[in-house]
């Protein structure tokens, strides 16, 4: 028997399903190694700006099955929603079963009041230029990509994986001021509005830190991405924390056996479970 990691609270943002960048692989097994009491999709889980027919392979399939499972088993699942997804938006305030769409959350964990939220709406390149960053998206996907194939070179002659796209981020001032100005403006937020916790996604960077300013102080959070950090937030015994997948030795699991051959049929039927859990509840 598989032992699950139980936690009070999962947080992934950033998975770019339908993406070349996406490494839904790493999060099936993540997924499968823990059980939450609340999963928190933070953001740009499904690419819809990118999004083609062309390429959604079964991978990706699955670990929107697995998020209906685990909702299904009883898991409070809360959609919020970013820019790359944000078609979701119109769904804003739906709730099917265990999963509700939001575009913001505020919970109190603990007696501290945590502030959840995408944070491309403090990123002024999207709000003003959105083509641009369309555009970048792209180029983005492409460098991920080859990125995946230098990897696979790396790894068959026996050395470490490189991230192109962090090299090219960390080698740009602009782009380091502009992560600097992110946590900052987001954390100044908070503070005025007496939040403990800011939880966020969005620049795929991921960290925790405390921030003071004259008027408090906050706890800053970011949960990193699926696409080259492969990382989650964790909170448990009152205490957050950065899970990565490469460096944590805490996912031993792989996929359930269950989803190996799943068809989008499949998928179809793990949301008409989750409907037909929404019905009884509302029956009792």
């Amino acid at each position: 028997m598989k032992i699950k990691r139980k936690v009070e609270i999962a947080v992934i943002s950033d998975v770019h399903l339908g993406t070349y960048g996406c490494h839904a692989k790493h999060l099936l097994t993540y997924l499968n190694s823990i059980e939450p009491k609340k999963l928190i999709l933070n953001g740009d889980i499904i690419d819809i700006w990118q999004f083609s027919k062309r390429y959604f392979p079964k991978s990706h399939l699955k670990v929107i099955k697995k998020i209906m499972d685990i909702a299904a088993e009883g898991t409070e699942v809360i959609y919020i929603t970013g820019n790359h997804d944000e078609m979701l938006r119109k769904f804003s305030g739906t709730t099917i079963g265990k999963i509700s769409i939001v575009d913001k959350k505020i919970l109190e964990i603990d007696g501290k009041k945590a502030w959840f939220f995408h944070g491309d709406v403090f990123d002024v390149s999207i709000q003003n230029t959105k083509w641009l960053a369309k555009l970048g998206g792209y180029g983005y996907d492409f460098l991920t990509l080859l990125n995946r194939l230098v990897n696979w070179y790396l790894e068959k002659c026996g050395k470490e994986r490189y991230s192109l796209s962090k090299k090219v981020k960390n080698g740009v001032k602009g782009a380091i001021k502009y992560i600097n100005d992110f946590e900052n403006v987001i954390s100044e937020i908070a503070i005025e509005n007496g939040y403990d916790y800011v939880v966020c996604g969005h620049i795929h960077q991921p960290k925790i830190k405390t921030i003071e300013t004259k008027h408090g102080k906050t706890t800053y959070l970011n949960s990193g991405d699926w696409v080259e950090n492969f990382t989650a937030l964790e909170y448990q015994f009152k205490r957050w924390k950065i899970y990565n997948f490469n460096k944590d030795k805490l996912a031993p699991f792989a996929i359930d056996e269950d989803v190996v051959d799943m068809e989008v049929q499949d998928l179809i039927a793990a949301i008409t479970i989750v409907e037909q859990v929404e019905k009884k509840s509302r029956n009792k």
